[in-house]
């Protein structure tokens, strides 16, 4: 691991050497840092050089889609289709809860099969729209 280190540090200098590193954005001001002191210090970079490549760790990324999901939920009326999103937010509530490590974790089959067994309820209730039988 020296020699990549130095290797980088080389390279570093040559490319500063260059002026390479002059007039970029933000010079001379101090850096604006996330507030990462509960990560372990040990994949801190790593999740820095992850997040300036665009990447995420899927606990955000289903924490994004439960929201999204929760925004969905709110600008839908009918009964069928807010029982679907409420499944689907269950899957992935559970899966969510998982990744955590929390008190329930639940297979992934598992959370399957309970959202087809919302989807199954919904599928057989009778439609609002349809009436009285």
């Amino acid at each position: 691991m020296k020699l990549l280190d130095a290797l980088v540090e080389q390279r570093i200098a040559a490319a500063a050497a260059r002026g390479e590193f002059d007039d970029l954005p933000g010079t001379g001001a101090p850096q604006v840092l996330d507030d990462d002191a509960l990560v372990p210090e040990e994949v801190r970079v790593a999740n820095r050089i992850l997040k300036n490549a665009g990447f995420v760790p899927p606990a955000v990324e289903q924490l994004r889609a439960l929201r999204d999901l929760q925004n969905e939920l709110d600008a839908v009326s009918d009964r069928s289709s807010r029982c679907r999103l409420q499944a689907k937010m269950l899957a992935l509530d559970m899966a969510l809860e998982s990744l955590r490590g929390g008190p329930l974790v639940m297979p992934r089959e598992y959370c399957r099969r309970i959202a087809e067994r919302l989807y199954e309820r919904v599928a057989e209730e009778p439609t609002a729209d349809a009436g009285p039988a």
